[in-house]
């Protein structure tokens, strides 16, 4: 664990006091200059350090629908706020692979919500988390490795699979995956653990057969978070109360 970990994991530790509207601000209005060559407004948070994402999601125009993500990107490495915020600000709006990038015309419809991180923990096991206090970050080898790699557990398992893996290719020696999720996540698809489990490793990229033996490989990584949510309402209220114009 780093020292910014450590420090995050005591108990009463600065991050709920950090997880401000300011910061959502200071986010979206790094989109709105990026998408309008407008001037800044100067961010006015202290600058602590600490592992961050920041969502964009889409609100509904029908009463009662769901925001739709946008793009959600961030990093588990401890960033500098004021610059971590305004460049994952960014890249979760121009660089999300799973979308277009965001553009000017879309404003008005999205909500920002940044996510601190803290309180990071290796799980004993895939299930060793909570379903809406836990975010996971899971990593596995490929699962034709499982073959020649040693049991992670030697307790018994009545889903483990019998069947062969074939033998590890040059290629797959050297590929391993990986993916995270947000702790809010699980709840709002309604999934428990072995769902979001399931399909965080779809979401690393493995397309064949989930098997028990290929749960029980991977490594999973827990952590909390705190977060807060803007609307574009509130932050045009806010630029113009700091003498900007949107």
């Amino acid at each position: 664990m780093s020292i910014v970990e450590s420090e995050l994991a005591k108990p009463g530790a600065e991050v709920e006091q950090f997880c401000l509207p300011e910061h959502c601000f200071h986010s979206f209005d790094a989109l709105f200059c990026a998408l309008t060559s407008s001037k800044p407004i100067s961010a006015n948070f202290p600058d602590g350090t600490y592992p961050l994402f920041v969502t964009w999601n889409t609100r509904s125009s029908r009463p009662g629908r769901s925001p739709r993500l946008r793009g959600c990107i961030g990093t588990f490495e401890p960033q500098p706020l004021r610059d971590g915020l305004a460049e994952y600000a960014l890249i979760s709006a121009f660089r999300d692979h799973r979308f277009k990038k965001i553009e000017e015309w879309e404003l008005e419809s999205l909500e920002c919500t940044v996510s601190l991180l803290m309180d990071f923990e290796d799980a004993a096991s895939y299930l060793d988390w909570t379903v809406g206090v836990h975010g996971i970050q899971i990593s596995f080898p490929h699962p034709s490795l499982l073959a020649i790699s040693p049991s992670p557990s030697s307790a018994p398992s009545p889903l483990s699979s019998n069947s062969a893996s074939a033998l590890p290719t040059r290629a797959s020696l050297k590929h391993s995956f990986s993916a995270c999720y947000l702790p809010e996540v699980a709840p709002e698809q309604g999934w428990d653990q072995l769902e979001a489990v399931d399909s965080a490793i779809r979401k690393a990229g493995w397309s064949g057969r989930i098997s028990e033996d290929l749960r029980r490989a991977v490594k999973v990584r827990r952590y909390q978070s705190r977060h807060c949510t803007v609307s574009w309402e509130e932050y045009a209220r806010w630029r113009t109360a700091h003498g900007g114009s949107v």
